[in-house]
C-alpha cells in the first residue's frame, strides 16, 4: 500500500515538474505592444501560399530590444517580435481592418528556446490573451522561419 502511495506521489510532482518547465517555456502575451516601434504593415490575399491560416492585414510591432536587433541584425534576448493579424474589408477602394485573427509573438532567449534557433513562439486567438495556439512548442513557426536563418530567422527589416 505504501509503495503504491509513493509511486502515485512520485507520478504527480512529475506531472507537476513537467508543467512547471512547460509553463516557463510559454512566451507571454506581449502587454503594451502597439506602442512599440510599428515595423511594417502588410496585406496577405487569396492565392498566397501562406493564405491559410494567415490571409489578412498583418502589422508587425517590435520592442526596444528588437528595434536594436532590426537595426544591427543580431538580437538580444528579451528582444519581442509582434505580428497582428487582422482580417480587412474592401469599402470604398479602401483596405481597412477588420476583426483580430490572431497575434503572433516570438520571443528571444537563447537557452530556453534553443531548439528552435533561440526564439519562442506564440499565437494568441483573437483578443484573448490566454487563449494560445501554438501546441508544438513553437517548432512548426520554426519550421517557417528556418530559411532566415542568416537573418536571425526574422523576417522583417528595419526601414527608415
Amino acid at each position: 500500500m505504501n509503495k503504491i502511495i509513493l509511486m502515485l506521489i512520485a507520478g504527480l510532482l512529475s506531472n507537476i515538474s513537467i508543467a512547471a518547465v512547460a509553463a516557463d517555456a510559454a512566451v507571454p502575451y506581449p502587454e503594451g505592444y502597439r506602442n512599440w516601434l510599428h515595423v511594417k504593415s502588410m496585406l496577405i490575399q487569396p492565392g498566397h501560399a501562406l493564405e491559410n491560416p494567415f490571409q489578412g492585414l498583418h502589422h508587425v510591432y517590435a520592442n526596444k530590444l528588437a528595434e536594436k536587433g532590426l537595426k544591427e541584425g543580431k538580437y538580444a534576448n528579451g528582444s519581442v517580435l509582434v505580428f497582428d493579424l487582422l482580417q480587412y474589408q474592401e469599402k470604398d477602394k479602401t483596405i481597412q481592418e477588420g476583426e483580430r485573427k490572431l497575434i503572433g509573438v516570438m520571443r528571444k532567449d537563447d537557452k530556453k528556446y534553443a531548439a528552435t534557433g533561440g526564439w519562442g513562439f506564440e499565437g494568441f486567438a483573437g483578443n484573448s490573451k490566454t487563449e494560445r495556439l501554438t501546441n508544438d512548442g513553437g517548432k512548426s513557426c520554426f519550421g517557417c522561419h528556418a530559411p532566415e536563418q542568416k537573418k536571425d530567422y526574422v523576417y522583417s527589416t528595419y526601414r527608415q
